[in-house]
């Protein structure tokens, strides 16, 4: 497929520290490119690069055939609509002074400005009217018109960082669909998420880890590279159940809490009896957070030998 994106041995150096270290990567055009770690583990670091907006110590970033070179970032920023961690908009403007503020940042003509907010509204579904200030509008909308403001001077890449942290589940939901049609109308989306459920939906996963990346691949592969042995869910029966559990962990390769439940992996299956003896045992598949948990959480916690 053609690539959008591509990434060759990128490090980034902040004095003595590495947030990036030959991080090698491709996102296709038209994919929902996810992408997964930490707090710290050098996610942000690698998209403020692939936006333009920092410099590389080393390493070759390409977006849209365009090769990064210092001096000509703007090249790459015309190319990537970028909405970060945080909401990228003004609260005591306006949704049209917003808006208008992103166009004037690339460039945007009065014409193309008026044409592109017609279709992004359509897209949004906006019901609020543009002189209606930032700071008034629920914390769904508002994330709503980031987007927008991300979109205004329509960029064939949208890199979104964390876009739904902090918003309702069913804004979160909202925004997801928003997410799809953009892939339908031929946008590459590239999204960090800490939400795993929403992880689920992208087309291929790369998971980072201390400024390295340690695995990328479709969410089927992840989970089958991850966790070859049947997995189960255990609920014990009663708080006394659930003692007896934990004393059986020692039995397992896998014996993580999952609310009331425990995701397991047995050493033996022979050993199953004795968990349905005093829980409800039932066969489950992996699921992407198991796979985060085990790959970039329990990883970064084993000591080095």
């Amino acid at each position: 497929m053609q690539k959008i994106v591509e990434v060759k041995d990128l490090c980034v150096k902040f004095g003595s520290f590495w947030a990036v270290k030959n991080v090698s990567f491709s996102v296709n055009c038209g994919e929902i490119f996810g992408f997964l770690g930490a707090n710290g583990a050098g996610k942000t670091t690698t998209i403020r690069v692939i936006c333009g907006l920092i410099n590389a110590t080393s390493g070759e970033v390409i977006v849209d055939t365009e090769h990064f070179l210092r001096g000509k970032e703007d090249i790459i920023k015309a190319k990537v609509g970028y909405m970060s961690q945080r909401f990228t908009l003004y609260n005591d403007l306006s949704i049209k002074e917003n808006l208008d503020f992103a166009a004037a940042t690339h460039n945007v003509s009065r014409k193309n400005l008026r044409q592109n907010k017609e279709e992004l509204f359509e897209l949004i579904q906006l019901n609020r009217k543009e002189s209606t200030l930032v700071s008034e509008l629920p914390s769904g909308i508002k994330q709503q018109v980031a987007l927008v403001a991300a979109l205004i001077h329509q960029p064939k890449l949208v890199v979104l960082d964390e876009p739904t942290a902090g918003v309702s589940p069913a804004s979160r939901a909202s925004f997801w669909e928003l997410i799809r049609k953009l892939t339908a109308m031929g946008k590459t989306v590239f999204v960090t998420t800490h939400y795993m459920d929403e992880a689920e939906n992208c087309g291929r996963v790369a998971l980072m880890r201390s400024g390295e990346l340690i695995a990328m691949g479709t969410v089927p592969e992840l989970k089958q590279e991850t966790f070859s042995e049947q997995m189960y869910n255990v609920t014990p029966k009663s708080s006394e159940a659930e003692e007896k559990c934990q004393g059986l962990a020692k039995l397992c390769t896998l014996f993580e809490p999952c609310g009331i439940h425990y995701h397991v992996i047995l050493r033996d299956e022979s050993s199953l009896s004795l968990f349905q003896e005093i829980a409800q045992v039932d066969k489950i598949n992996p699921s992407l957070e198991d796979v985060f948990i085990q790959r970039v959480e329990h990883a970064a916690s084993t000591p080095t030998p």
